[in-house]
């Protein structure tokens, strides 16, 4: 008999399904689907930043997310971004979709810019990316789907999305000792020990091309030669972040370590990141370099990435890419942000100098001179984390747990104030 509501002789009878009976009396009895679900924590970095907008004091200071800033505290837009946008404003003609693979001329210069003439054009894979980060998914992915190994080793420290990125692709995450033990020095032989004796054929080996983060700490070139025989001789899969090209020595120097890689290894992949060195951090401009043996390979690579990003994100965002191309495709908007880019670089190293000769003034009796031999944006300042808490909450300093500080976040009329403060946490532990 066929399930249905009697309404009374005066109405007729309706027909109801009995799914529809089924579904009612579930949805009654049961619980919300997303009522379970946790509160996630908040990102270590980018949660300061959101307790950092919230503070109220006046005389906050947030050194903790990577972004460059300059003596007003603001994050800049360069003159040559500017120029390059306006010109944009005046001839593009369509906001269509990009290739999946990105934009031809952005992607050729991101082969010079990384690789120079040092490696056949054929031989490499370039895909544009929504940031480095992007960058990273997008190799670890790779490695998921199409390479026998699972496993990528890092260095201990590193980036802390490192971690979550690869194991976002179910790929095992090992380290690698990289910081000495006084927190201050690059521990060349725990590395190479590590990667010597740790290592299987086929792992993928994580390497900060310049700039170490979070701890400034970079390879000699000399170094970079011991790593690529390494590298070379364990049949490991070099996985470069090359995210702050150019503010390290150059942005040739800079390339220096991929030079050394390339030079004894015929397959590696470069995740690059042009939010620093372009200033374009909310556009979201990265690549990933694939290099391979030969050019067959490379063409099969880069029809897998395709695959794979097709299902991600479909295809990469135009902008900031078509900024990138056109200064670079212009000869005096390239010489200008050489020396915008230079610009920032000489400013970080000049606020490193200022930071450990204030510090002198204090007299808090520590010296913090060993930040003088690191590199980029950041430096591991030594600070244990209740130092780093007291900062927070005595003074609203805002500094990452591990004792990370972003050079580029200082300031030169308030390092007096920076300085004095630290000084007072050291002194009290």
């Amino acid at each position: 008999m066929r399930n249905c509501f009697s309404l009374g002789s005066a109405f007729r009878f309706i027909p109801v399904s009995s799914r529809i009976i089924a579904t009612m009396t579930a949805s009654s009895s049961s619980t919300s689907l997303f009522g379970g679900i946790p509160t996630a924590p908040p990102d270590s970095i980018l949660g300061l930043t959101e307790a950092f907008q919230a503070d109220k004091n006046p005389d906050k200071m947030n050194l903790s997310v990577g972004v460059y800033k300059d003596a007003s505290g603001q994050t800049p837009i360069l003159d040559c971004v500017k120029a390059a946008e306006q010109r944009l404003v005046d001839t593009e003609a369509t906001k269509g979709y990009l290739p999946i693979d990105g934009g031809p001329d952005y992607r050729g210069h991101v082969r010079k810019l990384v690789f120079a003439e040092t490696i056949a054009a054929e031989r490499v894979t370039v895909v544009q990316t929504p940031g480095g980060t992007g960058a990273l998914r997008e190799s670890a992915a790779f490695i998921a789907d199409q390479l026998s190994g699972r496993r990528v080793w890092v260095p201990s420290p590193t980036w802390a999305n490192h971690n979550s990125v690869f194991a976002s692709e179910r790929l095992l995450v090992e380290n690698y000792r990289y910081l000495g033990s006084d927190k201050k020095s690059f521990d060349i032989d725990g590395m190479l020990d590590d990667l010597s004796s740790k290592t299987n054929v086929g792992d993928a080996v994580l390497l900060h091309a310049c700039c170490h983060n979070p701890t400034g700490v970079d390879p000699t070139p000399s170094q970079w030669a011991q790593i690529a025989d390494v590298v070379a001789e364990r049949g490991l899969l070099p996985l470069i972040d090359f995210a702050y090209q150019g503010f390290g020595h150059g942005l040739d120097e800079d390339a220096e370590s991929i030079r050394a890689i390339s030079a004894k290894c015929d397959e590696l992949m470069v995740c690059s990141s042009f939010s620093k060195n372009f200033g374009l951090y909310s556009e979201r401009v990265g690549a990933l370099c694939v290099v391979s043996s030969d050019s067959a390979t490379a063409s099969a690579i880069q029809s897998q990435i395709k695959k794979l990003v097709r299902t991600n994100y479909s295809n990469p965002p135009r902008h900031g890419a078509a900024v990138v191309a056109t200064i670079l495709d212009d000869e005096k908007l390239t010489a200008q942000w050489h020396d915008e880019l230079a610009m920032m670089r000489n400013r970080i190293k000049t606020l490193r100098e200022q930071f450990v000769e204030t510090m002198k003034t204090t007299g808090a009796g520590h010296d913090f001179s060993f930040l003088l031999d690191q590199n980029g944006m950041f430096s591991f300042s030594g600070l244990n984390p209740m130092q780093v808490d007291e900062l927070l909450h005595k003074h609203s300093i805002y500094i990452v747990g591990s004792g990370r500080i972003n050079v580029a976040g200082m300031s030169e009329s308030r390092m007096g104030h920076l300085c004095e403060a630290i000084a007072k946490v050291v002194e009290g532990s």
